[in-house]
């Protein structure tokens, strides 16, 4: 065992709440087996938990349990309290791994010792106690056999819910059973692939995919768990049909059904998979099928997404262009998909163009896709067209005047040397929208970030424009924190109004990141009557607080460090 294992390492993976309610569980720890680098344990509680700790996971303290909290995830108080017996138990750890060691060397030996009639006897006796064993490998014995009579219904048991499910759904809790379950229906698939039946172990497949779709909408498979099955068994599929070689064209109106019914959205089946299976003639005829789908309904988002991924693995990006302006968005979005997939097969010229036209032909700036923007200001740029880049910041700041926008006006505009002529402008516009009967809540703020945000712009004087912009058109509690924070040193008066303004709320709540906020604003207050040479009126104020709040003993302990 390494050193990852300690009390404190159990607290901070685990939490405080689980850590001291796992104390309270040492003594329904049962059953501890120690093997190589692991520890399981049965904790008894509302119900027998399975737990299993490990001890040498180089990422830290690990573990899982089944409790219906560690199955979310979570490191729970099972956990705890197997970690805790643990380290109560370390020096006897080696002879407990030992003994695990000696118990499965004597089962090894003994069941080797066994004639076949022995090992079938105990098998069978297994089978009886145990239905899900026997099913598995009732289903494994046909599979190899090639009994697709037999194959079938034990393939429709395992992907059942009912054993699983209450009132017809499968709760969060039992998922995780249900999906060991049904990930064996890719084992008996894949052994009558192996035992030369491939065709069978296609259609076998193909109805495992149905039935498993017909189950999701009764699942919580919140943790993906349905979708793991679904690779399997698409893995099955596809290995069944690199086997069996079935019709290239049949094959191919499958997979294209697949692609436009979408029908479950659990097995991600993708067709270029199947390209080795299909060769020439089934990649034609996947191909003609999508673009008959595609003509039919060019809006159609499966249809549009299976024809762009043909176009693209064949290299035709003249037909994912094609694809894409069928049915474009109004905000330039599918004009920037098209702008990028000019520029990666080299035509740049072509991916401006249809940028600048996704930009013009937008009915409104200020809702086109800001990536779109980005996109074209940052092409503007490496061109050294700066002069289009300013106008195209100046057009989508007018239309969405935003702290962003504005400081995107102010890069490219910097850029361009242009930004003392463009600043004024922008600022009035801040102006303007803040003066709107309708707008002055949202324009106010605004401008008074953007005269914030002009740091390497300002001077005093700008911060005296900041301040009276604040107290014109408004602005919030940390608006105003900043402005008195800047002018403090100029307006030491001003600055104190707003500091006791904010200290007051603060007051009546508790909390050591309250009392930190509370100190940092009382600092200030001090500096401002430093300033103002009322010093008397501070130690005055100070000690009406403290008489107010003294039973705060963490705000009283801060206050004094910081010596107020």
């Amino acid at each position: 065992m390494n050193g990852n294992l300690t009390q404190a390492a159990l607290l901070a993976r685990a939490g405080a709440r689980s850590f001291e309610r796992g104390q309270g569980y040492l003594n329904a720890v049962t059953g501890v087996e120690v093997g190589d680098g692991w520890v399981t344990a049965t904790v008894h509680g509302t119900e027998r938990y399975e737990v299993r700790l490990n001890l040498d996971d180089p990422r830290g303290v690990s573990g899982a349990c089944d409790c219906p909290y560690g199955l979310e995830g979570n490191f729970c108080k099972h956990l705890v309290a197997l970690g805790l017996t643990v380290l109560a138990q370390r020096d006897s750890l080696p002879r407990q791994r030992e003994a695990t060691r000696q118990r499965v060397q004597t089962l090894d030996t003994w069941l080797s010792g066994l004639s076949k009639d022995e090992l079938l006897a105990l098998l069978h006796e297994q089978t009886d106690q145990d239905r899900q064993l026997r099913r598995r490998l009732e289903l494994r014995a046909a599979s190899a056999h090639g009994d697709l009579a037999a194959v079938r219904p034990r393939i429709r048991d395992l992907l059942d819910i009912g054993p699983f499910a209450q009132y017809g759904y499968v709760e969060y809790a039992d998922a995780r059973a249900y999906v060991t379950q049904a990930m064996h229906v890719t084992s008996a698939i894949d052994a009558l692939t192996e035992s030369g039946r491939a065709d069978q172990a296609i259609t076998m497949a193909v109805e495992a995919m149905r039935l498993l779709a017909e189950a999701a909408d009764s699942v919580d498979d919140s943790d993906g768990g349905l979708g793991q099955v679904g690779e399997a068994l698409a893995d099955a599929h596809l290995n069944a049909c690199r086997a069996a070689r079935p019709a290239p064209e049949e094959l191919a109106h499958w997979l294209a059904q697949q692609a436009l019914d979408d029908f479950d959205g659990i097995t991600d089946i993708d067709p270029l998979d199947y390209e080795d299976v299909l060769g020439d003639r089934g990649m034609a005829a996947l191909r003609k099928l999508a673009i008959e789908a595609w003509r039919r309904r060019r809006t159609g988002w499966a249809e549009r997404s299976l024809m762009q991924q043909l176009a693209r693995a064949g290299g035709d990006i003249d037909l994912v262009i094609a694809v894409h302006a069928a049915d474009p968005t109004a905000n330039g979005h599918t004009h920037l998909l098209i702008a990028q997939e000019l520029d990666a097969a080299g035509r740049p010229e072509e991916a401006v163009e249809w940028a600048e036209r996704g930009v013009r032909d937008a009915p409104d700036l200020g809702a086109v896709d800001t990536a779109l923007v980005d996109y074209l200001s940052e092409h503007y740029l490496r061109s050294a067209r700066l002069a289009q880049a300013v106008a195209l910041r100046c057009a989508h700041f007018a239309a969405r005047r935003s702290l962003l926008t504005y400081q995107q006006l102010r890069a490219v505009a910097r850029a361009a040397e242009c930004w003392q002529d463009e600043r004024p402008q922008a600022l009035a516009l801040l102006r303007e929208e803040a003066a709107r009967p309708t707008g002055g809540g949202y324009g106010g703020p605004v401008l008074v970030d953007a005269l914030l945000d002009d740091q390497d712009d300002q001077d005093d004087q700008d911060d005296e424009v900041a301040w009276e912009a604040a107290r014109d058109v408004g602005a919030d509690d940390r608006q105003w924190l900043t402005l008195a924070d800047r002018v403090r040193a100029i307006r030491p008066a001003d600055a104190l109004g707003v500091y006791l303004r904010l200290t007051e709320p603060l007051l009546g709540q508790t909390g050591n990141a309250i009392y930190e906020r509370l100190v940092g604003l009382l600092v200030n207050i001090r500096d401002c009557h430093r300033l103002l040479g009322t010093q008397e009126d501070f130690t005055a104020y100070v000690t009406a607080l403290r008489g107010a709040h003294g039973r705060k003993r963490n705000l009283m302990r801060l206050m004094e460090d910081h010596g107020l």
